[in-house]
């Protein structure tokens, strides 16, 4: 992987398997942030921190307080032993903020080492509901991840009210041709539930290519969360099983437990 500032204009596509079957795809960017240089990225329609038209605020990603995000990604490594084996930049892959406001499904933080090849990954996921979780992935023995190595994480978080949380992720992370993919599916019990695929190819992060996908997007977050609820009005017309209430209990329960 490269490590400079890009912007990568592609498609996000999920397919459920079951219990019903439906699939739909749409077009959007991404930005990926070398965070060590954070600060040297200023262009007119993009800001770090600041109000603009596009934008990125560290307050949206880690401890989620506005400091710094590159000591947090590096105390996290050393606490799962993988600080010595990616000791290079880490690029954060992310929806930007539009006009303000942003929703980030899923987040993802490469961490490289010095020849810039992936030794681990953190997925940083958030539901509609408020609710985030990090899934940090890598090999058992900090070896690079190579294109299409299998990697699982077991689910934590509620994300979707139609899905119990059980199972696991397995991940997969490609780079070819110049585009950069990732493929995530849901298993439960053996079973793929879901399958997500996300794909772009990456152009240096100036003013003419921001334009240029924002000009091809013009909603971008927006849109994200209108075809989230769209799709789950759709699920309750086909009659997908319903597992709000639940959730809800079960956040309550692990509220009172904290």
């Amino acid at each position: 992987m490269t490590p400079q500032a890009s912007v990568s204009f592609g498609a996000a596509m999920h397919a459920r398997h079951a219990p019903v079957r439906n699939r739909f795809s749409y077009g959007l960017f991404t930005l990926c942030l070398p965070l060590s240089k954070l600060a040297e990225l200023r262009l007119p329609l993009f800001s770090i921190n600041r109000f603009n038209l596009l934008a990125f605020h560290e307050r949206d990603h880690g401890a989620r307080d506005g400091s710094p995000l590159l000591p947090w990604i590096r105390e996290l490594l050393t606490r799962h032993d993988l600080a010595q084996v990616a000791d290079g930049e880490v690029m954060l892959q992310t929806l930007p903020r539009l006009f303000g406001y942003v929703f980030n499904p899923v987040s993802f933080w490469y961490c490289l080492d010095h020849d810039g090849q992936i030794r681990a990954v953190l997925a940083e996921v958030n539901n509609t509901f408020g609710g985030h979780h990090n899934y940090l992935i890598a090999h058992a023995d900090g070896r690079a991840i190579e294109n299409d190595d299998v990697l699982s994480a077991r689910k934590i978080l509620h994300v979707s009210p139609f899905f119990p949380v059980r199972g696991e992720y397995r991940f997969r992370f490609s780079q070819h041709n110049a585009c950069l993919g990732v493929a995530l599916d849901y298993y439960d019990g053996g079973m793929k539930m879901l399958s997500t695929r996300l794909s772009g190819r990456p152009l240096p992060l100036t003013t003419r290519n921001l334009l240029a996908a924002w000009m091809r997007c013009p909603l971008l977050t927006l849109g994200v969360i209108a075809r989230i609820h769209w799709q789950a009005l759709r699920l309750l017309f086909l009659r997908v099983p319903f597992l709000g209430a639940r959730l809800q209990s079960s956040m309550d329960e692990r509220g009172r437990r904290t």
